[in-house]
């Protein structure tokens, strides 16, 4: 009776923990946007670049991870495009570069779990399918988009087949809910941004730190002088005195007359100082939130409940309607991700139930690919709110991210062969698990360092793209190939492309660089540390000792200086 008492109890704190871990996201969200909101909408300046597809997707890219906000890219470019300022299909690969950059979120959720290697190989695996689904379906539908202009097109032709009207904009559930608590923490003039972008530099020494939250239009009478050929008339309320002409005016002005209620309202510090509080504040609840998450799901789904659980998410409709299970668990993400209005959220919050194993990487898939669709259609109805000189380049936008999902899709899933995310995510994992390393390192290149390379070989034309890319392009495909043939054919081979091994070995393996990273680590045991009573260093004799024995040592004693570290910095 206990027992089920203390079950009972886990799942109200299970609730509030995951309440703190989307409130969390969202201030994490709000942290990247002080940090680099204004850098973002300097990026969005230069239209000539933005004309370039591939500078246009490496900007998307690099905006979304900025600010950590899909929506808030999003409604830069409706702005630009509505402006005038940019065309749409220019802003196609930008839209593209955005629902890249968005995925980093769950990526970064999924190194929480970081300290059980299997956990962590099915959750990284699990948050990197999105990823791979993005990255393969931009190497296919962006040429496409380039040469055809296809995705704007069907744009262009539904929003004009359909006679719009602005309406009010959908209600979002999860803000209702998590609003009373981030309100108070922190509030935003996202409107800053925009005008960055649209080249308003009196914006640029504007806070985004919002401290007015409600304002009142005062309407004054001002005599204005004017020309003293103007005819005058009482249409125009003027009159003349003496060798002067003046005009009556009405002027509409903006007084604050309501502070926000936030902790940062009258701080006095800069959006940078604030975004890095708040961004230390909010990853440290995240941790804890998720690892605490972790630890109640497990202690709930144990046992036969676990099998129960696993069993009703992954089993699919029996023989021959199997091939439905995949499209329900669309049906479901889709309707998830609209309820919530948040795609990050959903496969942020799905993460860690891939690490536990209740979802497996094959149901998270379809799960995955639903969501991107229920986050295009809250853009759709956000864009039906839009003021009617905004509404149809809204609609194309939002339409644009509808299609490009869409593509991808038929791309990515219908045909279980083409089902490469799975595969490709998966492998990440298993890289993941065994050097928990190339996890920092794969979000830092693939959401980082790629985007800013390519993005600084853009600007230099697209003779420089070419001389560079298809060198790349043609080596990448060798080497898919030769791997492809490697594991399934290697008597097709020659003898010397069988294997690697013909290559110094940092080429074809991540051993070198784990071992100069766990030399890396070692430096603890300097010989400050030689020195404390606590400390026991085992220096290995490789006189008469194996490989793997060698291997067990080195390993041992870079476990110690890991213990070392913990104790000093605990």
């Amino acid at each position: 009776m206990s027992s089920l008492f203390i079950s009972l109890l886990r799942i109200p704190l299970l609730l509030l923990l995951l309440y703190g871990f989307v409130c969390s996201l969202d201030i994490l969200s709000s942290a990247f946007q002080l940090a680099g909101g204004k850098v973002a909408g300097d990026i969005f300046q230069d239209n000539a670049i933005l004309s370039n597809p591939v500078a246009g997707l490496m900007v998307g890219i690099l905006v979304t991870v900025l600010v950590q906000s899909s929506s808030t890219s999003t409604s830069i470019i409706v702005s630009l495009v509505s402006s005038g300022l940019l065309e749409v299909k220019s802003a196609v690969p930008i839209i593209m570069g955005s629902n890249i950059g968005t995925s980093v979120t769950n990526t970064i959720v999924a190194l929480m779990q970081a300290g059980e290697r299997n956990e962590f190989k099915r959750a990284f695996a699990g948050a990197t399918i999105h990823d791979c689904f993005n990255w393969l379906s931009v190497l296919v539908l962006l040429p496409l988009e380039v040469a055809s202009g296809l995705v704007s097109y069907l744009a262009k032709v539904t929003v004009s087949s359909f006679q719009l009207h602005s309406g009010q904009e959908a209600p979002e559930l999860l803000k209702t809910l998590t609003e009373p608590l981030t309100r108070l923490i922190i509030q935003l003039d996202k409107s800053v941004i925009t005008a960055i972008a649209l080249g308003d530099e009196s914006m640029r020494n504007h806070s985004l730190v919002k401290v007015w939250c409600k304002s009142s239009s005062f309407v004054s009478s001002v005599n204005v002088t004017a020309a003293a050929t103007q005819n005058c008339s009482s249409e125009l309320h003027c009159g003349k005195d003496s060798d002067l002409t003046w005009i009556t005016q009405n002027i509409t002005s903006q007084i604050n007359t309501e502070k926000c209620r936030h902790l940062f309202v009258d701080s006095g510090l800069s959006d940078l100082a604030v975004g890095l509080i708040l961004l230390a504040s909010s990853l440290m609840v995240l941790c804890t939130c998720l690892l605490l998450i972790v630890k109640v799901l497990n202690s709930l789904l144990k046992g036969q409940v676990a099998k129960v659980i696993q069993r009703v998410i992954n089993t699919d409709f029996p023989f021959p309607f199997g091939w439905l299970s995949g499209y329900l668990a669309m049906l479901m993400g889709a309707g998830m991700t609209f309820i919530i209005q948040s795609s990050s959220v959903f496969t942020s919050a799905m993460t860690p139930l891939i690490g536990i194993g209740v979802i497996s990487l094959n149901r998270a898939y379809p799960l995955t690919l639903g969501s991107n669709i229920g986050t295009t259609t809250t853009a759709i109805l956000a864009a039906l709110a839009s003021p009617r000189e905004k509404l149809p380049a809204a609609c194309q936008i939002a339409l644009c991210h509808f299609y490009f999902n869409i593509f991808g899709i038929l791309l990515w899933y219908p045909v279980p062969f083409t089902r490469l995310p799975i595969r490709m995510a998966s492998a990440l994992g298993e890289r993941t698990a065994k050097y928990r390393w190339f996890a920092v390192l794969y979000l830092l290149v693939c959401f980082l360092v790629l985007p800013c390379l390519v993005f600084g070989i853009s600007l230099a034309g697209w003779q420089a793209m070419v001389g560079m890319g298809a060198p790349f392009a043609a080596l990448t495909i060798f080497v898919l190939l030769v791997n492809l043939m490697q594991s399934h054919s290697p008597t097709h081979l020659p003898k010397t492309l069988r294997s690697w091994d013909f290559l110094p070995q940092w080429m074809h393996s991540l051993k070198p660089l784990d071992k100069l990273i766990t030399k890396t680590t070692a430096l603890c045991c300097s010989p400050a540390r030689l020195n404390d009573p606590d400390v026991v260093v085992v220096t290995p004799d490789t006189t008469n000792i194996n490989d793997a024995e060698l291997n067990f040592q080195h390993h041992y004693s870079s476990l110690q200086c890991h213990m070392i570290l913990q104790k000093s910095f605990c």
